[in-house]
């Protein structure tokens, strides 16, 4: 949540004009930059009444202190559900034991465990509509479920999960119905990882990276990425004539023609350029360099790419081939759809080593590590956001929307839920990356008043009715939903650097 002692710097202002979103496009020249406008429609004709995130943030609360202590799911007694009608399936019940000999019964009621009475005495269901309470009956057999699957009843919750498929569809018209169906298949794929072994889908990174520009045109998540993280890269190479940067998962490189034509246009004149892009695909990672080496060539740039297939912790300093006298760089974009770095101390180890002028560390506010429950609770409430905020912009039958959610954040989701995420990989990963960047001598660069104005620029290609902000606080950046936090941008130096 972005409270406390950060400061409310942007959202959306209502008398802006029709939005256009700045868009880099892949062609066989180079890239090109064109103009592609935002769907002309208002927050009520698209979303449906209910937002699956605002209840999910109740949800969360008190979810997170059942699952804090030790409990088991007990069958009750078939009676009426929270819509008055019969039900027939066995409804559920936590009892949670304190560790001090006292136990306290909690109810699934409209998908929360609460206190029963109290859960009566504050209005129950009433006022959802008909779509409202399909979605929170959907989420209420997913928790459920949730819970069979942390205390290994497998058979319990294969039998909600092929309940949960055939009543919910990635199709769905509601934002609960498809959050609903994604986690089913994640959660499906966990239940057949625990009956046979490890579970470690191929990836297509041609499709990962299709769906990344597909995010990139409808939401202005990795716009802001990009360009806050530009923004930190160009302050940190103020004249200065060599210049390196290092990508750790340059994916398409859709971040860096903005860049390159800052650079070319400086009053002291556009510095000599060299790039490491790191990557798991030799072919894709050739292509991109390609691109970028035609687009530099365009501006009279020089430039130099070096592709290296490998996972940067894997590498040796002597293959980023730096060279004395130029200001290196090295970006990030954190993200959970596949480990792009390995173990993070390796990781850390060569940071120390490279003593980069500038870090710029884009990540995702969503905890990866701990037990399922803990990452089922968190990464439920961060995708809920996620998928509100592309409802509220975008049809139901949009095809961008669809191949988003199934490319991109299914993948997401399917990670950290069914592979167990990178922090179970076996590879060692921090929780917190900002605190150990501070405990290893890195030094935070507060986000300028520029990077502030780059990310307020990507807020207003998008109607108020969007529901996107920005808060600043800490030296850091924070582009969310509504109340909810989902990237942070911050940038770093190398107290050694020069």
């Amino acid at each position: 949540m972005m409270k406390g002692e950060f400061e409310l710097v942007h959202e959306t202002s209502h008398d802006l004009i029709q939005p256009h979103v700045l868009q880099w496009d892949y062609n066989p020249i180079g890239f090109s930059m064109s103009v592609r406008p935002m769907i002309n429609t208002q927050y009520g004709e698209v979303t449906e009444k209910f937002e699956v995130s605002d209840w999910m943030e109740h949800v969360t609360k008190q979810f997170s202190d059942v699952s804090s202590g030790s409990f088991q799911i007990e069958n009750m007694s078939s009676g009426e559900n929270f819509n008055g009608s019969d039900d027939s399936r066995p409804r559920k019940s936590v009892r949670r034991n304190y560790g001090d000999g006292s136990e306290e019964e909690l109810q699934w009621s409209k998908g929360v465990f609460v206190n029963h009475t109290d859960f009566v005495e504050n209005g129950g269901s009433k006022g959802l509509n008909k779509l409202d309470e399909v979605g929170l009956n959907l989420l209420t057999l997913l928790l459920e479920c949730a819970v069979a699957i942390s205390i290994n009843n497998l058979g319990e919750a294969q039998r909600m999960l092929l309940e949960l498929t055939q009543l919910a569809s990635p199709y769905g018209a509601s934002c609960a119905e498809r959050v609903v169906a994604y986690f089913s298949m994640a959660m499906s794929s966990r239940v057949m990882n625990s009956w046979l072994g490890i579970y470690s889908p191929l990836i297509n990174h041609k499709n990962i990276h299709c769906a990344f520009q597909f995010f990139n045109n409808i939401s202005p998540f990795i716009k802001f990425a990009h360009f806050t993280s530009n923004q930190a890269i160009l302050e940190a190479f103020h004249q200065r004539d060599r210049v390196h940067i290092i990508d750790l998962d340059i994916m398409q490189g859709l971040q860096w023609p903005a860049l390159f034509h800052i650079l070319a246009t400086r009053v002291e004149g556009p510095p000599h350029l060299r790039m490491t892009g790191m990557g798991t695909s030799m072919d894709l990672l050739v292509e991109t360099g390609k691109q970028l080496s035609n687009f530099a060539k365009r501006l009279g740039m020089s430039f130099e790419f070096h592709p290296i297939a490998e996972k940067f912790s894997d590498i040796n300093l002597s293959m980023v081939q730096t060279q004395r006298g130029e200001t290196v760089a090295v970006h990030w974009l954190q993200h959970v759809l596949y480990n792009a770095t390995g173990p993070d101390w390796k990781t850390m180890n060569l940071l120390q080593q490279l003593q980069p002028r500038v870090i710029t560390l884009v990540e995702q506010d969503i905890t990866h590590s701990g037990s399922f429950l803990d990452r089922f609770v968190g990464s439920l409430h961060y995708y809920s956001t996620i998928f509100d905020s592309l409802g509220a912009s975008l049809a139901c039958d949009d095809p961008s929307r669809h191949r988003v959610e199934h490319c991109l954040l299914y993948r997401e989701i399917n990670n950290i839920l069914a592979i167990g995420g990178p922090a179970r990989s076996g590879e060692e990963k921090f929780n917190h990356w900002r605190a150990e960047l501070v405990r290893h001598c890195f030094a935070q660069v507060p986000m300028s008043g520029n990077s502030m104005a780059q990310a307020q620029l990507i807020l207003n290609m998008f109607p108020p009715t969007h529901g996107y902000t920005l808060v600043q606080g800490d030296g850091s950046l924070r582009l969310g939903w509504k109340d909810t936090s989902l990237y942070t941008a911050s940038a770093w130096t190398s107290q050694a650097s020069t």
